[in-house]
C-alpha cells in the first residue's frame, strides 16, 4: 500500500456493509490482524474511529467488501500519514463536550451509534463512539443515550481535574444538536414518550440542577462529534479534524 492512491474520508458514504457480503476471505486472520492495528491507530487518530468501529462488527466472518472498506481507511491514511493532535497552553480549563448520535445508523440491527468529543480549551482529550445497547425509538431518544454517555464522562474528567489542581471545572458545557433531546434535559416533567429512558433522565437532570453541566444547542453543520457516528465528505471531515486540533507533521505549512 506504499504506493496506493490516497482518499479524502475514510469510509464511502454509499457504501453500506452487512454480514456475509460477498465472498468470505480465505485469510481471516489477515484481516483481523489490520483492523486490530487500526483500531491501535484510533489512539491519536480520532478521525478514523468511526469506520474502524464499523469494520471491527465483522471479525467474525470477513468478506470480501469489508476488506476493500479496510483497505481505503489505509489509503485515507496514506494522505496525511503524520496526522496527530496538537495541544496548546491557553491558560484556562474551559471544558466542553459534544455529543451526538446517528439515529438506526446501522443497516442490519438499526441501532444507533452514540459518540462524543471532549476538549479543554480547544484542545482534544477524550472521545469514543459505541454502538447503543437498544434500538431508539426516535431521535431523540438516540440523541439522548449520547447524551448520557457523555455526562458520564465529563464528571470524570471533572473529579480528575481537581485532584489534579486544574483549575476551577465548576461548570462544563455539554453541547447537542437535537432540541428535542435538550428540552427532554431541561424540562423536570416527564412524559409517556420519555418514560423508558427515565434512568438517562434523572441523571443527566441531577447534574444541570447542581449547576456541574451546562447544556447548549448546535446546528449539526458544527456538531464535531459528527466524525465519530457517522462517515462524512472529505469537506466536513476536513473542517471537523482541523476543529479538533488536527496537525500534519509532515506539512509544509
Amino acid at each position: 500500500m506504499l504506493d496506493c492512491r490516497p482518499v479524502d474520508n475514510p469510509m464511502d458514504q454509499n457504501v453500506k456493509l452487512l454480514p456475509r457480503q460477498g465472498e468470505p476471505l480465505p485469510d481471516r486472520e489477515r484481516y483481523r490482524i489490520l483492523i486490530g492495528n487500526l483500531n491501535y491507530l484510533t489512539i491519536t487518530r480520532r478521525d478514523i474511529s468511526f469506520a474502524v468501529s464499523v469494520l471491527s462488527q465483522f471479525f467474525e466472518n470477513p468478506c470480501d467488501s469489508h476488506w476493500d472498506a479496510a483497505v481505503r481507511v489505509l489509503r485515507y491514511i496514506k494522505r496525511a500519514p503524520g496526522q496527530g493532535l496538537l495541544y496548546e497552553d491557553r491558560g484556562h480549563s474551559q471544558v466542553v463536550g459534544y455529543c451526538d448520535a446517528d439515529w438506526v445508523g446501522c443497516p442490519f440491527d438499526r441501532r444507533s451509534t452514540s459518540g462524543y468529543c471532549v476538549l479543554i480549551v480547544r484542545n482534544l482529550i477524550s472521545w469514543k463512539n459505541k454502538k447503543q445497547d437498544v434500538v431508539a425509538r426516535s431521535s431523540a431518544e438516540a440523541e439522548y443515550r449520547a447524551m448520557a454517555l457523555a455526562t458520564c464522562e465529563l464528571m470524570w474528567l471533572k473529579h480528575l481535574l481537581q485532584e489534579l489542581q486544574c483549575g476551577n471545572v465548576a461548570q462544563m458545557t455539554l453541547i447537542c444538536d437535537n432540541q428535542a433531546a435538550l428540552h427532554i434535559a431541561s424540562n423536570p416533567v416527564y412524559h409517556e414518550r420519555t418514560k423508558h429512558i427515565k434512568f438517562d433522565c434523572h441523571f443527566i437532570r441531577e447534574n444541570i440542577v447542581s449547576g456541574c453541566i451546562k447544556t447548549s444547542f448546535v446546528n449539526s453543520a458544527n456538531q464535531l462529534a459528527n466524525i465519530l457516528t457517522k462517515s462524512l465528505r472529505a469537506p466536513r471531515v476536513g473542517y471537523i479534524c482541523n476543529k479538533l486540533g488536527a496537525y500534519d507533521l509532515y506539512s509544509p505549512d
